[in-house]
């Protein structure tokens, strides 16, 4: 507990110094007077002066503050005139432009440098790996294979995802992926956006562990020889070295399949000779064999659901939905999509031994502006982990280039993520809080140092995006007061800002309520 909530101090400090070390900055730059800097809210719990400047830090890690020397624009003439040099208020409107929007500028800079540290130092980063692909799509019918892991595009080597973003550019004419341990060319004629967006389609954590049960509920991993287990592989990769001889280990019942290498008695397996030649039949003879993907096993079922309400149960083994048998649990959800009757008719395996239909009638529900069609039944799934593999440092001058297209990247990105936010294209669910945000600093630390910081940089351009959002309160709003002075050749009234001020401060606490809100319901 105690670690979390030092890796969540360790993550946001930086953020928050630099952005109010560029408020601090600017300010001297103009001659203002700074009287605290802190970092944090709430009472202090270390702080010292120096010069005119206290220096602090308080109770609360969410943020921090530059209090300046006459920043109270309804008390501007109560400053002295000899002090008025020093205010905030009686600076130009340049000035205080600069001055508010140092923070986010700050921001801006510290994840260039990052960037540039991560380019330079060499990262762990996901290889560039293709996920789980089906048959008949356009992926698969250009020559990709599920578990294909890129190499090379048109010459240049491909080591992380940072590489194969700066591909979108360019006429994509020659791919090299790894498969099954070889190298593989694959002749494209294809606009690299277009290639971008139909690679990123299948992501690697859709490759399943290759896990199957029977109808007692025993599982088993597929291996494909009889004295050890190969972890990294994937169901998906099995499948497609039309192995005849596949071995199968017996799992302990607690067995956390989530972990990257369960500890065993034994990993010698038990014999199973299949024939197929592609995935249908290499299900159908696990079928034969009274075996069935562990994704097909429903976990849980939410309450009052379609499924729960027609009669399914935990541990069921979902076998068919309308006559299609089924493969995997992402082809349930796929196909209950095609299908518009109010009714669909589901054949589950029971736990007994027991073959049962069920009649469903799926709720109809619009998640982020699409309609979808739910049955209520959660996957017993367990995916394979992403590989992290170490890049080579691109050296000091390409780095300092590469941060630059990076950094814009991530920024477009970001901003693009919050004008569908607002838009509706995605849900207000999606937004964390406090407690998510210490989550992913945790996972990425716990991860790798690089990955961590590699965040840390996102976070920071969504820190200094969100402060330059046009609302009273935020440096965007500061920044909004100063153009509108501007434009009205004088400053609001007072009556106008302050109204402006207290609708700020709702809807901030309204967001803040809000992402603490879905904090609490994914986390408790």
């Amino acid at each position: 507990m105690f670690e979390k909530i030092g890796i969540f101090i360790l993550f946001l400090g930086p953020l928050v110094f630099f952005h109010e070390l560029g408020h601090f900055l600017f300010a001297r730059l103009f001659g203002v007077r700074v009287e605290v800097f802190s970092i944090g809210f709430g009472p202090k719990i270390l702080k010292f002066k120096r010069g005119d400047t206290e220096y602090a830090v308080s109770l609360i890690p969410l943020g921090g503050y530059v209090k300046m020397f006459g920043d109270d624009p309804f008390n501007k003439d109560s400053v002295p005139v000899d002090q008025r040099k020093f205010s905030f208020t009686h600076q130009g409107k340049w000035a205080r432009f600069w001055i508010v929007f140092g923070g986010p500028l700050a921001n801006f800079i510290l994840a260039y440098v990052l960037f540039f540290g991560l380019f330079f130092s060499g990262e762990r980063v996901p290889e560039v790996k293709i996920g789980a692909v089906a048959e008949q799509t356009v992926i698969y019918d250009l020559g990709f294979r599920s578990g294909d892991v890129l190499k090379n595009v048109n010459g240049k080597t491909i080591t992380g995802p940072s590489d194969f973003a700066l591909v979108g550019t360019e006429l994509i004419q020659k791919v090299v992926v790894e498969r099954m341990g070889e190298e593989k060319a694959i002749s494209l004629n294809m606009k690299g956006e277009d290639f971008l967006t139909e690679f990123t389609k299948y992501p690697p954590y859709t490759l399943r562990r290759p896990v199957v049960v029977n109808n007692k509920g025993e599982q088993f991993f597929i291996s494909l020889n009889d004295q050890s287990i190969n972890w990294e592989e994937s169901l998906e990769e099995i499948i497609l070295k039309r192995a005849t001889d596949l071995y199968l280990v017996k799992l302990p019942k607690d067995a956390d399949l989530g972990q990257p290498n369960l500890v065993l008695e034994s990993e010698k397996g038990q014999k199973l000779q299949i024939a197929y030649t592609n995935y249908e039949e290499f299900f159908k003879a696990l079928r034969n064999n009274n075996l069935y993907p562990l994704d097909l096993v429903a976990k849980s079922l939410a309450m009052k659901s379609a499924a729960d309400l027609a009669g399914i149960s935990a541990g069921d083994i979902i076998l068919s939905l309308d006559g299609h048998e089924l493969s995997s649990f992402e082809e349930l959800r796929s196909q209950l999509q095609k299908i518009k009757e109010d009714k669909v008719k589901i054949v589950v395996l029971k736990t007994d031994g027991i073959t049962r239909q069920y009649e469903v009638t799926p709720e109809n529900r619009k998640i982020e502006n699409e309609m979808v069609r739910l049955i209520g039944v959660y996957s017993s799934a367990v995916f394979n982990g992403v590989k992290f593999v170490d890049t080579p440092s691109k050296g000091f001058a390409n780095s300092m280039l590469l941060a630059f297209p990076k950094t814009w990247e991530m920024m477009k990105k970001t901003f693009e993520g919050f004008t569908k936010l607002i838009t509706g294209e995605v849900s207000f669910k999606n937004i964390g809080g406090p407690i998510a945000i210490g989550k992913v600093a945790s996972d990425s630390f716990n991860t790798s140092i690089s990955y961590f910081f590699q965040l840390m940089a996102l976070f920071s351009l969504n820190l200094g995006i969100i402060n330059l959002f046009p609302i009273p309160i935020l440096d965007g709003g500061h920044i909004l007061f100063i153009f509108l002075e501007i434009i009205n050749r004088g400053p609001l009234s007072r009556r106008k800002m302050e109204i402006a001020q207290q609708m700020g401060l709702s809807v901030l606490l309204l967001l803040m309520g809000g992402a603490i809100f879905n904090d609490i319901s994914k986390f408790f």
